[in-house]
């Protein structure tokens, strides 16, 4: 049975025989498809590239690459190679997917293709798998049925069928039972989860896949609340693009930005197990590491730190070094003298400043514009100088010496170095910037006598990032993807977007969820210091993960943290567990942890970071295993201690939540306090326990 067998073969006849089982059939085809998948993966691991290169980097280079797609054509043990089928109709008139016309296809992870390169499954990326995500029986997109499949482990269990072109049949039919709802999709929604997070390929809803099959030239900035899938959704669209851009993505590259290391080894497998291994990963930190990071600010630093205008007092700071020529510079060549008077080293020095390029750019033009007016004065001689007089002309000790002066090197560490240990210096170019307050509290107390010395801190880091900007520009990639930017300063999103100048950008976020204190205000400020005003903000508001009875709770902080923000609304079926407990000490929460580990699924206990000492003693105490965020869990370890500041994007399946008013009292303010709350309550998929001594907090009700 291959992808693309005819429609008229009956899809669910007569049950005569064991083979007319349509599950066996099923069953059948999987076999046979994984069959054909290691076929492949053989294939490739029998090449030979001892003939085919000219000389060893060639074959290195070869050598890497077949390596990669051994591993993405690996079957991966308990992930079913296809999770759907599509059977077309016969409609010869029709528009339909290019290929598609009375046609059935299996939709999987992956394309495979039998001995003969007939496909077997279609890549759920393919144009004809789209109609998997978005035909319904209001406008089917020609396909008369949509089959779902159940499976446990790697086996194919069930299977669910939607007679889309067929107003009288049940909507849905199979071997789950005929209902109006798909219970497949909700079963495989509300699975268990153990380790990292997985795709969610085969659930992928219609708003979503508008998302995930944008086009690459556009950004796409994504405003979803918990449970809503926007990380997911995210990730699916670089994978998306991937497969539609894969050369000009591979040339250009492609980067995942998220919020810390939990989170991002939290991610880490679901683009593997969609077959794409090139992508990189990293935190702002990791961006604007030019020198290590020892150092804390206080809120009110970093957030003059972070604020936009920093850039243009780094921009004053560093152009401040650029000084009119007042000597002449006088170039010897044999026996001749050529002189350049200061009144036109100026002028050059003005066009260069006009030009608005990078410091270093026009740093390095300088000697051969000044060569080059020396040329000017030979040929006026009679000479004919060509470009190898030029280029000696710029390298003379006098040309030097000039630019030296006239446009000094600038390392950016030193220039923030003298920016925050100098107040004269900063009060020079932050001037109409900053007012006196501002200044005083970034500056040093006790000012670093070196670049190696100084306790930098993060949002240093970031100032050095931008005036290494200015100096020398920042290598641009095809499609950045950066994750929980509700918490991102105006100067970290500009770190961001110098990383996609000339590529684009998926932009992912929740602004109740802002946790800083320059938290984002709204998308089209964050766009604009992102360097993408022109990009589309989509709502997610479709609830698929959190059980209804705790969004609701935690949507009654909204009208506190997000006026005017729309709540999640869950669609689920399963409303889940939720209670609210007092609680007489750590035994109780003990007991709430030891009572949700009996069911099958990940437990997060989530409580405020000084909590997290106390709490990790008593459950060691009562012989309850944990482990901290970014560990993967095991089915022996099922219950990781989270600190409720690196909670966020993270998900259990059921979470305890230790002292709510703790965790609002650990931050700066009651609203950031709040927003980290409402992250919080929001981490789980199946059931939260709420545990407190003192009272809540009032907004809760």
């Amino acid at each position: 049975m291959s992808a693309s067998t005819p429609v008229d073969q009956p899809a669910d006849g007569p049950a005569t025989t064991p083979v007319d089982d349509p599950l066996t059939r099923e069953r059948a085809h999987l076999s046979a498809s994984r069959s054909a998948l290691r076929a492949m993966r053989e294939d490739v691991e029998a090449l030979d590239i001892r003939d085919v290169t000219a000389n060893w980097v060639n074959a290195a280079v070869l050598e890497h690459q077949i390596g990669e797609r051994i591993k993405a054509l690996a079957d991966l043990s308990g992930t079913p190679l296809f999770f759907g089928r599509l059977d077309y109709l016969h409609s010869p008139g029709a528009e339909q997917a290019e290929g598609a016309e009375g046609e059935r296809f299996y939709i999987g992870r992956r394309h495979v293709h039998d001995a003969d390169g007939d496909p077997m499954v279609i890549d759920w990326r393919a144009p004809v798998s789209q109609p998997f995500y978005r035909a319904s029986k209001k406008d089917p997109l020609d396909v008369a049925l949509r089959r779902r499949f159940g499976y446990t482990g790697g086996d194919l269990t069930a299977y669910e069928d939607e007679h889309l072109s067929d107003p009288a049949a049940v909507t849905f039919s199979g071997s789950a039972g005929g209902t109006t709802t798909s219970k497949l999709l909700q079963q495989e929604i509300e699975r268990p989860r153990v380790g990292p997070m997985r795709d969610i390929v085969a659930t992928i809803q219609p708003e979503q896949d508008e998302i995930v099959r944008s086009g690459l030239s556009g950004s796409v900035c994504v405003q979803g609340g918990p449970g809503t899938g926007k990380t997911a959704v995210g990730l699916h669209r670089v994978a998306y693009l991937l497969y539609a851009h894969r050369e000009r993505l591979a040339r250009t590259g492609t980067l995942v930005v998220g919020p810390n290391r939990s989170f991002l080894h939290y991610i880490e497998q679901v683009l593997p197990a969609l077959g794409e291994l090139t992508v990189a990963q990293a935190t702002v930190d990791d961006l604007v590491a030019h020198v290590e990071v020892r150092g804390t600010d206080d809120a009110a630093a970093a957030v003059v730190k972070g604020d936009a205008r920093m850039a243009r007092v780094l921009r004053k700071a560093l152009y401040s070094h650029v000084t009119m020529p007042t000597e002449p510079v006088m170039v010897v060549r044999g026996s001749r003298r050529w002189r350049i008077p200061a009144h036109e080293l100026g002028e050059i020095v003005q066009q260069l400043l006009d030009r608005d390029i990078r410091y270093g750019a026009a740093r390095d033009a300088l000697p051969q514009r000044i060569a080059h007016a020396v040329l000017v004065q030979m040929e006026r001689a009679g000479e004919a100088p060509d470009d190898r007089v030029q280029d000696a002309v710029a390298r003379n000790t006098a040309v030097k010496a000039a630019v030296k002066t006239v446009w000094p090197a600038v390392d950016p560490a030193k220039l923030v170095l003298r920016l925050l240990s100098d107040p004269e210096f900063l009060a020079e170019h932050a001037e109409g910037l900053l007012d006196e307050q501002e200044r005083k509290t970034i500056l040093w107390a006790k000012p670093a006598r070196s670049v190696k010395s100084a306790k930098w801190s993060a949002a240093d880091a970031v100032l050095i990032d931008e005036a290494a900007d200015l100096i020398r520009r920042t290598h641009s990639l095809g499609h950045v993807v950066l994750d929980e930017a509700q918490d991102l300063s105006p100067m970290q999103y500009r770190a961001v977007g110098r990383r996609c100048t000339t590529g684009s950008a998926t932009v992912l976020g929740d602004l109740a969820q802002g946790t800083t204190p320059w938290a984002t205000r709204s998308w089209e400020e964050a766009l604009g210091h992102l360097g993408k005003r022109e990009a589309v903000t989509e709502e997610l508001t479709a609830g698929f993960r959190v059980p209804t009875d705790v969004i609701a709770y935690a949507s009654r902080l909204l009208p506190h943290i997000a006026p005017g923000l729309t709540p999640v609304a869950s669609i689920r079926e399963n409303p889940g567990f939720f209670e609210v407990r007092r609680a007489e000490g750590a035994g109780d929460v003990v007991a709430a942890c030891r009572e949700l580990l009996r069911n099958e699924g990940s437990v997060g206990l989530i409580a405020a970071d000084t909590r997290v000492p106390e709490l990790a003693e008593e459950l060691t105490a009562a012989g309850i295993g944990h482990i901290p965020p970014g560990e993967e869990t095991t089915y022996d370890t099922r219950l990781t201690l989270v600190p409720a500041s690196l909670a966020k994007g993270l998900e259990y399946d059921y979470v305890v939540l230790d002292e709510p008013r703790a965790v609002v009292d650990a931050e700066p303010d009651e609203r950031t306090g709040l927003r980290r709350l409402y992250v919080s309550l929001t981490r789980a998929v199946s059931g939260l326990i709420v545990t407190h001594r003192t009272d809540l907090p009032p907004q809760l009700g």
